[in-house]
């Protein structure tokens, strides 16, 4: 009965758990690059559907735009109006001079 030294030094052991080390940093990295491609893709997926939907979005409705011209419109038929007054009692004050 001989005894040799131990299956395994040390040193081989250090060795093979810096090596197993490495491989899951690098499974780690791998899976990371994976998930954030993906995740990209997703993103510019929605990012697309958004803008579709913003322009498909109505922002202004008929009937604010509608009450919107006719304040304006009356607002100019009443400017008008007192243009013309102004010029009539003008030229009736120029002909009685």
């Amino acid at each position: 009965m001989t005894v040799s030294g131990p299956l395994l030094t040390r040193t081989e052991l250090r060795k093979l758990r810096e090596a197993e080390e490495e491989r899951l940093a690098k499974e780690g990295k791998l899976a990371e690059k994976e998930y954030s491609k993906k995740e990209d893709e997703i993103e510019h997926f929605y990012r697309k559907e958004r803008k579709k939907q913003e322009k498909s979005e109505v922002t202004k409705s008929r009937v604010v735009e509608k009450q919107k011209v006719d304040k304006r419109s009356h607002w100019l038929n009443r400017a008008i109006i007192i243009a013309v007054i102004l010029l009539v009692l003008l030229t009736i004050a120029i002909i009685k001079l």
